[in-house]
């Protein structure tokens, strides 16, 4: 896998929001990627030091549409926390 296939995107939430001061960032990684491939990613990419990842199964909701009812997409959620002396992962840009 490449790895810009493995990281989709970050999620940007008010839960996630809060926990970036103590470094943790939240992403939304492949179904298939396991956590050392998120950590190898994640270093490559911002070249920042990973000290641990955790990965959360996040399943489809019910929706409906009228008479016609399905799934939304099941997803994987990764919250990876840098080290002290890490720098940080900039995922806004700042004028």
């Amino acid at each position: 896998m490449e790895l810009h296939d493995i990281i989709l995107r970050p999620i940007i939430t008010e839960a996630s929001m809060l926990v970036m001061d103590d470094k943790k960032y939240t992403f939304e990684v492949d179904v298939r990627a396991n956590k050392t491939h998120v950590k190898q990613a994640i270093e490559k990419l911002f070249d920042v030091e990973v000290e641990k990842v955790n990965i959360m199964n996040v399943r489809g909701k019910l929706k409906r549409m009228g008479r016609y009812s399905g799934y939304t997409k099941k997803r994987r959620k990764a919250i990876v926390t840098l080290t002290e002396s890490s720098k940080t992962i900039q995922l806004f840009e700042e004028e």
